[in-house]
């Protein structure tokens, strides 16, 4: 299998891994008001990836470089968030996540390493450090690969929010290309032990989304 090939597809928006059923924060931040805008909507893109390298990116490097050891990342990734929104969120993606793979590529190997994600909690950090190892997929690609994610994730939240049009989006998803490349490439050291939450604000906006009148997300 071509990795490039399967880096596409598990990069595509029609890999069912549930990721469209949150939007990282964003309703509540637009309810809110704080995010009112495409210039305040690229800024929450720039935040949300930051805060991907320091708090999902750790423990996917650690877990990648040792799939073994995804039981001990995922009880510390659950002690680690606090916010019940984004442990919620974490949970639920980072199954889905390692669920999808085992059905798409049902080999003994990816199928052995979803039982051990699963017999956890399953967050998104050690599922996808494991799983991507697992596929053999690069560290490197697999740090730009999250994060792109989570971009795209921000950015199709923002269209169904009406905060933002297609064309918008896809403009704002290509211009947060270097900022991808530049924490995957400051994130690469990292490990569980370099754990740290850089964006409490938007901690606090996203651990509000249980309290909006109204939502479309789970988060």
């Amino acid at each position: 299998m071509s990795s490039d090939l399967l880096i596409w597809q598990l990069a595509d928006s029609a890999f069912p891994t549930g990721s469209f059923a949150h939007s990282w924060g964003l309703e509540a931040a637009w309810q809110s008001g704080e995010v009112p805008d495409l210039l305040s909507l690229a800024r929450f893109v720039e935040v949300a990836l930051e805060q991907a390298g320091r708090a999902v990116l750790p423990l996917l490097n650690a877990a990648h470089r040792d799939p073994l050891s995804v039981t001990r990342l995922d009880e510390l990734a659950e002690a680690f968030l606090v916010n019940v929104v984004a442990n919620r969120a974490s949970r639920v993606q980072g199954r889905a996540f390692s669920s999808t793979c085992a059905r798409v590529w049902p080999s003994a190997a990816v199928v052995g390493a979803d039982a051990r994600i699963r017999q956890g909690y399953g967050h998104a950090g050690p599922a996808m450090g494991t799983m991507l190892r697992t596929l053999d997929i690069a560290a490197g690609a697999a740090r730009q690969l999250c994060l792109f994610a989570t971009a795209r994730g921000v950015l199709a939240a923002a269209v169904r929010l009406g905060i933002a049009g297609s064309y918008d989006a896809q403009r704002l998803q290509h211009e947060a290309a270097p900022l991808i490349r530049a924490v995957a490439e400051r994130s690469a050291g990292l490990d569980e032990r370099d754990l740290a939450q850089t964006a409490p604000l938007l901690d606090l906006l996203q651990a509000a989304h249980d309290r909006l009148y109204s939502r479309l997300f789970q988060s």
